[in-house]
């Protein structure tokens, strides 16, 4: 079974109020998407890794990488205007393989045992992403007011999501849509089921300054 990655890094600072680009933070002492590679690389060493990363980004990272002797195999390539455009870009540096993760490069504490419980859901299935429960309570937003809703009907969706590789390069011949808001949803209107693996509270995503911090902590405890 051949298996490959996309690191999908093309966030900017805005929402975390800094001029660095969140993928570019450091967390422990090393950029946010370093880690995130590097647990892609533990879980296999032999995956290729494809990191897909703004144009204007690109020669930064060069830089970080050769700074921080960051020696973990990969390939870049530039992404687009969306997210959307940037997966489908990447999608043609891949290497010929069966199946297919992709992976926001913000989220630096995936684990092995994570990426592998999606993997093994994929297989069985054809498409798979990572859920975690809802704690809070919800709210419909309607016209004219609001009204509860049964949490349980609801979960949230993290990454890795992992794909056969012909569902996720045939889902990505159709044309942008706003509500593909990741790589399920594009996989999904193209008519394919997505199942469901067992996430983890731990793989935060990183998008503002409290969860850089909560990062740190969790960093304490976490092991590849």
């Amino acid at each position: 079974m051949k298996r490959s990655v996309i690191i999908v890094a093309g966030g900017n600072g805005r929402r975390m109020g800094m001029q660095t680009p969140k993928q570019f933070l450091l967390l422990a002492g090393m950029p946010v998407l370093m880690h995130a590679i590097r647990q892609f690389h533990y879980f296999d060493p032999a995956m290729p890794l494809i990191v897909a990363l703004p144009p204007a980004h690109i020669p930064t990272w060069t830089q970080l990488c050769a700074g921080r002797r960051f020696t973990v195999a990969h390939t870049v390539t530039a992404g687009g205007g969306t997210r959307f455009d940037t997966v489908k870009k990447a999608l043609h540096a891949l290497p010929e393989t069966d199946w297919i993760a992709v992976h926001d490069g913000v989220r630096p504490l995936v684990s092995p045992a994570l990426i592998a419980r999606c993997f093994e859901t994929a297989v069985k299935h054809g498409a798979a992403a990572p859920a975690i429960p809802l704690s809070d309570s919800l709210r419909l937003l309607e016209a004219g007011g609001n009204h509860s809703v049964l949490r349980e009907n609801y979960c949230i969706v993290q990454t890795p999501q992992i794909f056969r590789a012909e569902w996720l390069k045939n889902a990505y011949r159709a044309p942008y849509c706003p509500a593909f808001t990741d790589d399920a949803s594009v996989v999904e209107a193209a008519g394919y089921k997505i199942a469901l693996a067992e996430g983890s509270r731990e793989n935060i995503k990183i998008t503002e300054p409290a969860d850089l911090k909560i990062a740190e902590l969790l960093m304490s405890d976490f092991c590849p």
